[in-house]
């Protein structure tokens, strides 16, 4: 199965079906995309009108290109798909991402064209994603499927986190809000209605991807036919990296929306919640939700407990995140004796030595560092939360070299929470680009420090059942 999809990702050559030189056409920008010096590969555009595009020889079809083919993408009317699929079949091409439209989603007429190239594929072996969709943003490999223009979906860089979604909008999303904050991903996938690969797929080969660390979907339903095995899979997927997901048509409207959207069943928000539960999968609330936790578990490693070091330089700050921590079931104990002790001999006698730690605004780094030598050492704590507010006088931009010495020694996950403005956020940037998943509010600092500790649980119970096996 894995095999089946590496000409997607990686292919050597590719023919873009609907090529032109009009850059506002769906082609057009797809074909150009190719032409990027991030892909490596030889690119051929196909177009029956033309024997030129932007000074490259087009054919008239696939089967005329003399090279063979690793990958076609299709983007031209619904009606002809068929027809190009037959061609495909004809050269050998090992893949196809099917762009356009007007498939399943749209009816029964639509159905009938998507039933041809299931038809095709099921004969041929050729491995198909879509119809319906965006296609593949690769940073590994610079495949770009993407029809839409870098001046309206900015591009993110190089990270670790892969995302696959049902629907192309979200994808596109998911990419520009991404290229917007620095969260780098690593493969993206739309795709659209499955008339091949479907998630089951897609979770196989990114669990067994080596630039993945944590893979994030947008679901609206999965098949009665294929349910169990989805699960199965993602399950033996959870004990190596995490799989978040994001699930839509929840409501009773929604998923009516859902079939209507991409011919999804989107099924009972329960029976999906225990499922996932299940095989592992952490749910997501939303966009926003998902992807800070995926950034988090991508950086950090997960917490063997639940017991949540708090320490910050802002009270009120610290109370909210005890209330956000309490609120997801997480602990927050108050440390022994012993180190409260340590604590109170090397701070003024002001800062709060309860948890969470309060050092006040009078704080600097040698504080923050004294607090945390003192206590995640010890097995008290299991993971940290570092509340840093940049705009107390005292503390300078060291703070992010001291809190990543601390990652380092202890080997906890540790999250940060700041918020402000221009000086902030400038330390909020040193902080993730030190690998420290840094959060604007303490709930959502709480939530990440959650997925760490959830996939910690997680790897727990896959261990003692395999011990019990």
């Amino acid at each position: 199965m894995t095999a089946d999809l590496e000409p997607f990702f990686n292919p050597k050559t590719v023919a873009v079906v609907g090529a032109s030189a009009r850059k506002a056409s769906v082609g057009g920008v797809i074909f150009r995309n190719f032409l990027k010096p991030a892909f490596k590969g030889t690119v051929y555009p196909v177009n029956p009108r033309t024997t030129d595009v932007l000074g490259i020889t087009s054919y008239e079809r696939v089967s005329s290109v003399p090279d063979p083919i690793d990958l076609t993408v299709i983007a031209v009317p619904a009606g002809i798909v068929p027809k190009i699929m037959l061609d495909c079949e004809e050269k050998g091409v090992k893949a196809v991402i099917i762009i356009s439209g007007g498939f399943k989603e749209i009816g029964s007429e639509g159905a009938y064209l998507e039933q041809q190239i299931v038809e095709i594929t099921q004969r041929s072996g050729i491995r198909v994603i879509g119809p319906n969709c965006i296609g593949i943003y690769d940073t590994n490999t610079g495949v770009d499927t993407t029809f839409l223009p870098a001046s309206r979906m900015g591009r993110p860089g190089k990270g670790y986190i892969s995302f696959i979604s049902q629907s192309g909008a979200f994808a596109a999303a998911v990419l520009d809000m991404n290229a917007q904050s620095g969260l780098g991903v690593s493969r993206v996938v739309s795709f659209g209605n499955k008339a091949d690969v479907n998630e089951i797929d897609l979770i196989d080969y990114l669990g067994k991807d080596p630039e993945t660390r944590v893979i994030v979907e947008y679901l609206e339903g999965l098949s009665p036919s294929t349910g169990g095995q989805y699960l199965q899979t993602a399950k033996m997927v959870t004990q190596e990296k995490p799989i978040i997901v994001v699930k839509a048509g929840r409501s009773a409207r929604g998923s009516v929306a859902a079939v209507s959207h991409t011919g999804a069943l989107a099924g009972d928000a329960r029976l999906y919640d225990f499922a996932f539960h299940q095989a592992g999968i952490i749910n997501a609330l939303d966009f926003e939700d998902g992807f800070e936790m995926a950034k988090t578990l991508a950086s950090q490693p997960p917490a063997k407990g639940n017991r949540i070091l708090i320490v910050t330089d802002a009270g009120g700050a610290g109370v909210m995140t005890v209330d956000a921590c309490d609120a997801l079931g997480l602990r927050v104990p108050e440390p022994p004796e012993k180190e409260k002790q340590i604590l109170r001999s090397a701070f003024p006698g002001y800062c709060s030595v309860n948890n969470p730690i309060d050092l006040t605004g009078d704080t600097d780094a040698e504080r923050y560092q004294i607090a945390f030598d003192t206590l995640l050492g010890t097995p008290h704590y299991d993971a940290a939360i570092a509340i840093v507010m940049m705009q107390v006088p005292l503390l300078d931009l060291d703070i992010v070299e001291r809190l990543l010495s601390i990652v380092r020694k202890y080997d906890k996950p540790l999250v940060a929470c700041t918020a402000g403005g221009r000086f902030t956020m400038s330390g909020a940037r040193l902080l993730e680009e030190a690998g420290i998943p840094t959060l604007p509010t303490p709930a959502r600092a709480a939530k990440a420090i959650w997925s760490l500790v959830k996939y910690g649980e997680i790897k727990q119970a896959r261990r003692e059942e395999e011990s019990a096996s």
